[in-house]
């Protein structure tokens, strides 16, 4: 029986920040107190030295390209950047090659993860308009959501039959996630634009060609199907101020039927950004006004948005690096995502147990995921320690995505992640990820 000892820790959990110890055996928090005396004398003890520890973070909106699109990222890269930036669980998304729209398909997705990753994991299953009788043979226990996109944004998955959009709403056994943008309208902005400057149109264009309009049309033509349906409806990566009124702030997070979230990028960046950073921070929503940003981030304040991910969407340089409209759109995140709320925190805009809340706690609850997202005795020991004082620059040797680069390159932050466990296994450490993997298919309380 492996057992460790996180002794003179500052834990940041349900809503509070308090001294205390951290007891494991095996994968599991065994005792959580103010000081803990163990008398073995096989127990490992790592003295946190005043450092604030974690429940480990859960990103519920993942890319890793496995199957199909591995020179980007794989399950084994993605997971390994992960642990490094603090994320424990991660549920990836549908749209690989072949895209995960059979149970056959996703089974052998969880059975390459089962190999290769040193992350929790589930996958979410693909919607289209012709699976709808797949949808209903998911099995909620062991499958995160089924993720459906009205807009296509990435890769031939758009969902744009009425009727069955309809009928999946109404089926479905599992949470709806879906990524919201008008196709029509998106499609008429892109050819205005291709009109006026050919394929290389400026950057600072992308959020008038996706615009808010597009996101608008979408998100509440989604969110009347779910109050129409009763649907269970999680809307993936606001990215504008007008969205935010289709969403309660007042409800408990486990009482909604309806929810959202927000994703690293768009708190961090805005249109400004476009004239340094280029095709680098093009994503789909696209990242729009200041406005937009500040709006955003008072609306993860007041709870109308639920959950923070990333979106992680690894693309080469050389893809991105493509005139407007071949560069892809998406971006590296895990490794840079928690270090960037940290900062927002150094600048007085969140408190820890926010950002704990945020992205441990509540994706959690939303998912209904078993045992994790806490520092809890009983619960799996998923855990982060974060030193807020050791400053770091995110430089090409310590990026670990395969794509080799970070829209957060040459951004120096103040915390830095020293320790991540999985499931009781210390699986990084000061920059290096430990060759353990001890990783588990994440369960659902459904």
């Amino acid at each position: 029986m492996k057992k460790i000892l996180i002794k003179n820790a500052k834990i940041v959990n349900e809503g509070i920040v308090k001294d205390g110890e951290v007891y494991i055996e095996d994968d599991i928090i065994k005792e959580v107190a103010d000081i803990i005396s163990v008398k073995s004398h096989d127990v490992q003890v790592i003295d946190a030295e005043g450092q604030y520890l974690l429940p480990g973070v859960i990103d519920d909106q993942v890319h890793f390209r496995e199957p199909g699109l591995t020179h980007k990222e794989d399950i084994a890269s993605g997971s390994r950047a992960a642990v490094a930036g603090g994320i424990t669980s991660f549920i990836e998304m549908p749209n690989t090659n072949p895209q995960t729209t059979t149970i056959e398909l996703l089974e052998e997705k969880f059975a390459t993860a089962k190999e290769s990753s040193v992350a929790n994991y589930s996958f979410m299953f693909g919607g289209t308009n012709d699976n709808l009788e797949e949808i209903k043979k998911i099995n909620p226990k062991n499958t995160a959501a089924l993720k459906l996109f009205l807009g296509s944004s990435t890769g031939n998955m758009l969902v744009d039959d009425e009727k069955t959009l309809e009928e999946i709403f109404k089926h479905s056994p599992v949470l709806i996630a879906v990524h919201c943008e008008d196709e029509q309208t998106i499609k008429d902005n892109l050819a205005k634009h291709k009109e006026e400057f050919g394929d290389d149109i400026p950057m600072v264009y992308h959020p008038k060609i996706r615009s808010e309009e597009a996101c608008y049309l979408s998100s509440s033509k989604a969110v009347k199907l779910a109050k129409k349906t009763g649907a269970r409806l999680h809307v993936f990566h606001l990215s504008t101020a007008k969205e935010l009124s289709l969403f309660d702030g007042k409800k408990p997070l486990k009482d909604k039927k309806i929810t959202a979230e927000v994703c690293i990028h768009h708190l961090w960046f805005n249109n400004s950004d476009y004239e340094q950073k280029g095709t680098r921070i093009k994503w789909n929503p696209a990242v729009k006004t200041e406005k937009d940003q500040k709006a955003l981030f008072k609306a993860l304040l007041e709870d109308k948005l639920d959950v923070i991910a990333t979106d992680h969407a690894p693309h080469t340089k050389e893809e991105k690096d493509q005139v407007y409209t071949k560069a892809p759109s998406g971006g590296p995140l895990v490794q840079h995502a928690l270090p960037a709320m940290l900062e927002f925190y150094h600048q007085d805009k969140i408190t820890l147990p926010k950002i704990v809340e945020k992205m441990c706690h509540n994706p959690a609850i939303l998912f209904q995921i078993e045992k994790r997202g806490y520092i809890k005795e009983g619960y799996k020991a998923d855990l982060v320690l974060v030193d807020l004082n050791a400053p770091w620059t995110v430089q090409k040797d310590n990026i670990l995505y395969k794509c080799g680069w970070s829209p957060f390159e040459k951004t120096t932050f103040k915390s830095r992640i020293t320790h991540t466990f999985v499931n009781g296994k210390l699986v990084y450490k000061n920059f290096k990820v430990l060759e353990v993997k001890n990783a588990e298919r994440l369960m659902f309380d459904r």
